[in-house]
């Protein structure tokens, strides 16, 4: 039997290969769906008065498909001749008769004719019955419009609860989050938790920035971390909060979110601390602070799920930053700098899709009649907005570029091979004893033994700290020599900075 859902107009027999309407007496399935076929061939050509009557004569059909799609033809058959009161007459009948696939398409029609009609209530209710029919691929359009109405007639909760289906019915899945975290742990995993070479290349070291200039270890940081444990804490709250802040933004302003926190974070812990740091809680706690500001400022739909959860980001969010400053190995500064540039991309950016507070869509025309077309919210001010986003990257760099730090550990040296801290500080130039075989600098500035070693820190590697004490002249008769070494314990071989490892 032909499918009598099928709303396209074109494709059909010509007019004179159907059955003749005028024929008396009840009609079986095939010549009905044949009917209807024509119904729709003279509907295509704008024969809205013939149209009419060929739906008609399959209207009381006993299948109650085949009823319904001739009620609905008939209905916009009059709907186009300018007879609203028939039209609707006709899709409340079709409402009323026995449920089939076509009711939810009743009830849609019944609910746009009630909107025209300015009953926004009945309006709402007719979409609900929609809702409760209609095909998952049907139910993103139709909860809108419940949200819309609901928010017309000043049900703010019904309103959210309608978009929040919206919001699931569409929602894709969160692929850049899991991408995030299954990089995120092979790459710990592979570097593992002590030292080793993939570990120091991706580790917050500020000295490597500050003299070395390997600013990407600002989003590397991210991709380390310092225990199992401390990988699964920061592992499983982004597998909780990263599936919701990228449904509201979409994946690749969620991915800029993530890792301008991310750099955030790393900035404000370069600029208190010199001690490593390694971990993603920066990220994590910018995308809490952005879903919060977001939801205070501008209202998302949000699932029921996604709803709860953010209504406890706050208290989660006190609780760290009191057990970060409490428990001392924690980058407080790195959560707190993430957790600000969070705030303020909440602020900034606005969610996609439907929210209650700066953007709710009215989703055709028949609403738009109401009040006129609706602009959108989103394309008025998108400039200064963006603009706010460069202002926080600008803050970023200038926290990085202003905010040094005075790197002034111990120098260290041998004697008899056992490290001894020559002295605190180190100034532009420090005289080190004949008995001195090798030297090892942690600190800035120029080093010169006696007559013979020069240690310019500035032009220095970190990494091969022996190569760059350069041999001069020897006073005659010196028997002094010197053997760059370039390891002799933690303090001294990671140079510059202390070793002290916090976790982010």
């Amino acid at each position: 039997m032909p499918d009598p859902a099928a709303s396209g107009w074109g494709g059909a027999p010509a007019p004179s290969s159907f059955p003749d309407p005028g024929r008396s007496g009840p009609l079986d399935s095939s010549v009905a769906a044949d009917l209807l076929k024509r119904g729709q061939v003279l509907a295509e050509q704008s024969d809205w008065d013939l149209a009419a009557g060929t739906f008609a004569r399959v209207v009381g059909n006993s299948d109650p498909a085949l009823h319904t799609a001739a009620l609905l033809g008939l209905a916009e058959c009059r709907y186009r001749l300018d007879d609203e009161p028939a039209a609707v007459q006709a899709w409340l009948s079709a409402t009323q008769a026995p449920e089939n696939e076509l009711t939810w398409r009743a009830w849609k029609a019944l609910a746009m004719a009630r909107v025209r009609s300015n009953d926004l209530a009945g309006a709402a209710r007719a979409y609900r019955e929609a809702g409760q029919r209609a095909p998952a691929s049907e139910q993103a359009e139709i909860q809108s419009r419940v949200g819309w109405l609901s928010k017309e007639l000043g049900d703010d909760t019904g309103a959210e609860r309608a978009f929040g289906r919206t919001r699931a019915s569409e929602r894709p899945q969160p692929l850049l989050t899991y991408g995030i975290l299954a990089i995120t742990a092979i790459i710990t995993f592979t570097a593992g938790f002590e030292d080793s070479d993939l570990l120091e290349l991706l580790r917050l070291d500020k000295g490597a920035m500050y003299f070395d200039h390997e600013y990407w270890r600002l989003l590397t940081v991210a991709l380390v971390h310092g225990s199992f444990i401390h990988l699964m804490f920061n592992m499983y709250a982004l597998w909780i909060i990263g599936p919701i802040v990228e449904a509201l933004y979409g994946p690749w302003r969620f991915l800029s979110i993530y890792l301008v926190c991310a750099a955030a974070g790393s900035a404000a812990s370069y600029a208190t601390s010199t001690s490593f740091a390694v971990g993603a809680s920066g990220a994590v706690f910018g995308l809490f602070g952005a879903l919060i500001v977001a939801d205070r400022v501008h209202k998302p739909a949000l699932t029921r799920n996604a709803r709860n959860l953010t209504m406890q980001i706050g208290m989660l969010i006190g609780i760290n930053l009191v057990i970060g400053f409490s428990v001392p190995g924690i980058d407080n500064a790195a959560h707190v700098g993430g957790l600000l540039a969070g705030a303020a991309l909440g602020f900034l950016l606005v969610p996609a899709g439907a929210t209650l507070g700066t953007f709710w869509s009215r989703p055709s025309q028949e609403a738009a009649s109401l009040s006129g077309p609706a602009a959108d919210p989103n394309a008025r001010g998108k400039p200064l907005r963006w603009g706010g986003v460069a202002a926080l990257i600008g803050v970023i760099v200038l926290v990085i570029a202003m905010s040094p730090i005075t790197y002034e550990p111990p120098l260290w040296w041998l004697v008899a091979g056992q490290p001894v801290t020559l002295a605190e500080t180190v100034g532009d130039a420090v005289a080190i004893p004949p008995r001195t075989t090798s030297v090892i600098v942690s600190g800035h500035g120029r080093v010169v033994l006696p007559g013979q070693w020069e240690v310019d820190r500035d032009s220095a590697s970190r990494r091969s700290i022996g190569s760059f004490i350069t041999q001069r002249q020897a006073p005659p008769g010196s028997d002094a020599t010197a053997q760059p070494q370039s390891t002799v314990d933690g303090a001294a071989r990671d140079g510059i900075v202390s070793t002290e490892r916090i976790a982010a």
